[in-house]
């Protein structure tokens, strides 16, 4: 009797074993694949922009938002100019002349999307005489920029004032150079861009803002000192038109942030767009980033191409750009 209760225990687990595994072999067959599927994880916008000013709005979405975007700084134009001539980026922040030159150069393949900073040069004086446009009389104004924008911008308000006989400008290749003239006193009067300005109000006590340019040029126009733009290439639009949108969003918060939070000098200088905090909580304000789309970015644009043109055509590229060089979307 013990044999065989054994043997029918043995036959027992041998079957409990052989239905388990059945079992576990017919769920293994009906699970389901995993989904396959064709999308691919969105790529991130590849985005140049310049140290400085022209790229400061941008500093927030290069902390905040890598996964949407990868942003590269550069020092000077042209290499922003290679860049997007050969396909290796998608949008970048470059000065407004540059956004018209590359769209002749490129035979109308670039479109303006924002402006992204307005006005940034100011008269700094070493002393307290120059307390208006009319002040300027009888000065040397020495400045930077001989050959571009400074120099058509300045052109373009001492005539509109009446003052370009009664006014000497000397020019000199070096935003330093020219700060330690002003800081010495051997120029007393000086044009220059920011953060420059901030650097030379910083070593000297004496030197001041005596005029700011952008106060001038809105007393000439209706319309605002434009200084940088957000451009992007026309096929990228075309195929990535939604992007596009969401860039000019984030490129918005971002410059909000700028203006507004308390860290930003920090977060300016931890993303190398300048190199010392001090200098970018001074300069920060002076900047005018911001972020204008539409309609209203296609009339500033334009009317400041119009000055550059009108001073020197080759300085926009030979010609003004044509409507398809403005891109109507809003992110609104």
């Amino acid at each position: 009797m013990k044999k065989i209760i054994s043997l029918l225990l043995v036959l027992t687990l041998t079957l409990s074993i052989f239905i388990a595994c059945n079992n576990a072999q017919k769920s293994e067959e009906i699970s389901p694949e995993p989904e396959q599927t064709n999308e691919t994880p969105a790529e991130r916008v590849r985005v140049a922009a310049l140290a400085g000013p022209t790229g400061m709005g941008l500093a927030y979405m290069m902390q905040d938002m890598q996964d949407r975007y990868s942003v590269e700084l550069f020092t000077a134009p042209d290499q922003v100019t290679a860049k997007i001539i050969n396909g290796e980026v998608d949008i970048a922040a470059v000065p407004i002349n540059l956004a018209s030159v590359l769209y002749k150069k490129t035979e109308g393949k670039i479109n303006v999307i924002a402006i992204n900073t307005l006005g940034v040069l100011y008269v700094l004086e070493n002393g307290e005489t120059i307390n208006s446009v009319a002040d300027l009389t009888g000065k040397t104004i020495w400045s930077t920029g001989e050959g571009s924008t400074p120099e058509y911008v300045l052109n373009y308000l001492l005539n509109a004032n009446g003052l370009t006989d009664s006014v000497k400008v000397e020019y000199i290749a070096d935003n330093a150079e020219l700060i330690a003239k002003l800081s010495d006193g051997s120029a007393e009067v000086a044009l220059l861009p920011e953060p420059h300005v901030s650097i030379a109000t910083a070593q000297n006590e004496n030197v001041r803002v005596a005029l700011k340019v952008n106060d001038l040029w809105a007393e000439q126009n209706d319309t605002e000192l434009v200084q940088g733009v957000y451009i992007v290439r026309t096929d990228y639009l075309a195929e990535h038109k939604a992007q596009v949108d969401t860039f000019l969003k984030d490129a918005e918060t971002s410059a909000t942030k700028v203006v507004t939070e308390e860290d930003a000098a920090a977060v300016v200088v931890a993303q190398g767009i300048i190199g010392k905090e001090p200098i970018a909580k001074r300069s920060i304000p002076n900047c005018n980033i911001t972020l204008i789309t539409g309609a209203q970015m296609k009339e500033n644009v334009s009317a400041m191409l119009k000055v550059l043109f009108d001073a020197n055509p080759k300085s926009v590229g030979g010609a003004m750009p044509g409507d398809d060089f403005y891109y109507a979307g809003d992110p609104s």
